[in-house]
C-alpha cells in the first residue's frame, strides 16, 4: 500500500468511523483500519497503541449505541401495541356498555 498523506488518513479514518456506526459494517470498517495501522508503522509503538485502543474504544460504543438503539425500538414497539390495545379494550368496553 502506497504511503498516505495525513489528509488521507484522516479521510480514511472517518470512513472507519462511519463503517463502525453499522454493526454489519463493523468489520469492514476493522480491516480498513488495519491498513491505518500499517501506515503508522513509521510512528513510535506509543502512537500506534494509543490509536488502537482508542479504536477498539469507538467500536465498542458503536457496538453500545446499536444495541440500545434496538432496544429502543423494541420498547416503542411494544408501547405502540399496549397503546392500540388499550384503545381497542375501550372501544370493546363501550359497545358492551351500549349492548345492554
Amino acid at each position: 500500500m502506497p504511503q498516505l498523506t495525513s489528509a488521507d488518513l484522516m479521510e480514511t479514518l472517518q470512513t472507519c468511523f462511519d463503517l463502525a456506526r453499522n454493526p454489519k459494517t463493523q468489520t469492514d470498517a476493522s480491516e480498513i483500519f488495519a491498513e491505518v495501522q500499517q501506515q503508522l508503522t513509521d510512528h513510535d509503538a506509543v502512537t500506534q497503541e494509543l490509536v488502537n485502543r482508542l479504536w477498539k474504544e469507538v467500536v465498542t460504543a458503536r457496538r453500545s449505541a446499536a444495541f440500545w438503539e434496538q432496544i429502543s425500538d423494541v420498547e416503542r414497539t411494544m408501547t405502540e401495541q399496549l397503546a392500540a390495545n388499550h384503545v381497542q379494550l375501550q372501544q370493546n368496553y363501550l359497545r358492551l356498555m351500549q349492548e345492554q
